[in-house]
């Protein structure tokens, strides 16, 4: 929670300006110099960097869309928009990377002469801009699945400019014009590799998959609070990364609502403070089920 805080300073508007004007001049400029070298992973790193741009701006407006406060149409706010943007980021990015091996192996049977040294200085322009770019979103990326997909578009970026660098050398020492196609599949698998776990964790979000908590170890310690002799019909679903959904049925002895109350704080002390939930609904009940499984309710998906 303290991250999201923190994050609003790493996203102020300025910030993201300088970047998305920066991700511009660079794909500007590797556009004219990948058209000039003749060099297919400086064209394909600036379709790269095009999408980045769109990529900040759609994850910045994410972010203030976000920080709405509920209402009666949204009653957990609008969270989740962070986490549509990263999903949504991360599978741009896996379908840049299928494009660009596409075009990389096309270059092995149509291999093309390229200025190395036009290669190489466009480059290193890219790489500055691009480790700029990552300083100022760095911190962000650490809390945040929407900042993270972004840090990753500009730091794939810069191992982009890193690896055209090297094939820029390679090809004006040696003339090797084939490494310029490897390169790109190079960085192409990279990409595509560190977007995964990102599509991964948004996917599970998204279709209220359980976060990775011990549910067994939750019924242990509910068991052990006074009055409460049975649990079951427990769900924990996640909003965002940050904010845990939790509800259960608990069988309680039969007792005054003033004395119920008492164990709905104790419950709700227990979930916040060990288990990072952020809204506990507890159902009371004082006689068992037909079904006192923990999770299975009646051979429903949703009970």
């Amino acid at each position: 929670m303290e991250g999201n805080g923190h994050n609003h300073d790493v996203l102020s508007g300025s910030r993201f300006f300088f970047v998305t004007v920066l991700n511009v001049l660079i794909t500007i400029a590797e556009f004219v110099g990948g058209a000039l070298s003749g060099s297919l992973s400086l064209i394909s790193d600036a379709f790269h960097n095009l999408g980045d741009s769109f990529s900040i701006a759609f994850s910045y407006a994410a972010h203030r869309i976000s920080k709405k406060r509920q209402n009666e149409r949204n009653t957990f706010g609008y969270k989740r928009t962070e986490i549509i943007a990263a999903f949504l980021n991360s599978i741009a990015l896996c379908l840049i990377c299928v494009f660009l091996v596409i075009e990389a192996v096309k270059r092995f049977s149509h291999p093309q002469s390229i200025n190395g040294n036009l290669m190489l200085i466009v480059a290193i322009i890219g790489l500055i801009a691009n480790f700029v770019s990552a300083f100022l979103l760095n911190a962000g990326a650490k809390h945040n699945l929407n900042m993270r997909a972004t840090y990753l578009h500009i730091l794939s970026d810069a191992l982009s400019s890193v690896a055209i660098i090297i094939g820029g050398v390679l090809i004006d020492i040696f003339g090797w014009v084939m490494i310029d196609p490897i390169v790109t599949i190079l960085v192409a698998v990279y990409i595509f590799y560190e977007s995964i776990p990102i599509i991964r964790q948004t996917c599970r979000i998204l279709m209220q998959g359980a976060p990775d908590i011990d549910y067994q170890a939750i019924k242990n310690d509910l068991l052990k609070t006074n009055g409460v002799f049975g649990v079951h019909h427990v769900h924990a679903w996640s909003i965002d990364e940050h904010n845990i959904i939790f509800s259960a049925h608990v069988n309680m002895h039969d007792m005054k609502i003033s004395e119920a109350q008492q164990i709905y704080t104790e419950i709700d002390d227990l979930m916040e403070k060990k288990y990072h939930m952020c809204h506990v609904t507890i159902q009371a009940e004082t006689t068992r089920g037909e079904n006192e499984d923990m999770i299975y309710d009646r051979g429903n998906d949703i009970p």
